[in-house]
């Protein structure tokens, strides 16, 4: 029994250090300097954002005039059940809400946050209360809840910006909201996400790991993205294509188990094919809902992963061109 619940903590501790990336303010500037129309007179929620600490609150509190905000809104999870080391923690969760005031601006470097009685875990019902009150969800979540995170987001109706693993376009519920135009990937990916601040425990691992300046521990994984429902300019802009199918078939091969090609890359699809073709997964960056419909997502007919003699290309999301019909 003693065992099992050691276990318990030592997997739990293992999925909070994965959890603990803090997003550089390059990064968050890089990104939301495309949406700032859709800021103006809006209540910004960061509820996984510490503000004494997070680049996302400073971004907003330092652009509070500029993007002509009502509100910020950021609340902190402290964990609050045994550790491997103590029964308990004291710690409870905590939230601060930010208007610009003179005084408020006077004391951006010595917030005084408001506790909250639990955790302040985004499920908790405080975190919801205060999620009914916002326009908008800005922030990093964390990747091993990302499914549930979403989810709650959907469920009451809010706009959001936020980052995630890219295996994230994978799940089937973040799939269908891509698939219903219900989300999209924002104007960053990839390397477009330079790297995370992580903590003193964490391993810098990997050829791009390093110090910055600031003395900040910094992690390049280069496999992130950004999820929105806010409408962005490169939605609507349509990917060029330059290749052609008929001529060029041998390029193009056809699965075993579902009728339509085979596209390796986003820059490979052909302008004159009709029927229904298979491209990588990084397609959905380029996206355009006007341009393209999505119809399904790595299964075949036989809802076996797509498969060309015999062989399974890495995942594949099926597409129809819109304007060839």
């Amino acid at each position: 029994m003693a065992r099992k619940a050691k276990n318990k903590l030592l997997q739990k501790a293992k999925k909070s250090k994965s959890d603990e990336f803090y997003t550089q303010l390059c990064d968050i500037e890089s990104e939301l300097k495309h949406y700032k129309s859709h800021f103006k007179d809006k209540v910004i929620f960061c509820n996984c954002d510490d503000p004494r600490i997070s680049n996302f609150f400073k971004y907003f509190s330092t652009n509070f005039d500029e993007l002509g905000l009502k509100k910020i809104i950021a609340s902190c999870y402290r964990e609050q059940s045994g550790d491997l080391f103590s029964e308990s923690s004291q710690e409870s969760g905590f939230f601060y809400e930010y208007e610009n005031t003179p005084e408020q601006k006077s004391r951006l470097n010595s917030l005084e946050v408001i506790p909250l009685k639990g955790d302040g875990d985004f499920r908790s019902a405080e975190s919801i209360e205060l999620l009914k009150q916002v326009d908008i969800v800005v922030t990093n979540p964390p990747f091993s809840l990302f499914r549930e995170y979403v989810e709650q987001l959907v469920n009451y109706k809010k706009k959001f910006l936020i980052i995630g693993n890219i295996n994230a376009i994978t799940y089937k519920e973040i799939f269908k909201l891509i698939k219903a135009n219900m989300a999209w990937l924002g104007i960053n990916l990839g390397r477009g996400v330079s790297g995370f601040i992580v903590p003193e425990h964490y391993e810098l691992y990997g050829t791009e790991a390093r110090i910055d300046e600031s003395g900040n521990r910094i992690v390049s994984p280069n496999n992130c993205l950004w999820l929105t429902n806010l409408d962005t300019f490169k939605r609507h802009e349509d990917i060029s294509l330059v290749k052609e199918y008929y001529g060029s078939e041998n390029e193009y091969p056809k699965y075993d188990n579902y009728d339509g090609i085979n596209v390796n890359k986003t820059k490979d699809i052909p302008s004159d094919y009709k029927g229904a073709m298979g491209v990588p997964i990084t397609f959905l960056h380029k996206f355009n809902p006007d341009q393209f419909e999505i119809i399904k997502f790595r299964k075949g007919d036989n809802d076996k992963d797509l498969s060309i003699d015999g062989k399974c290309p890495y995942f594949r999301i099926l597409i129809r061109n819109k304007r060839l019909r």
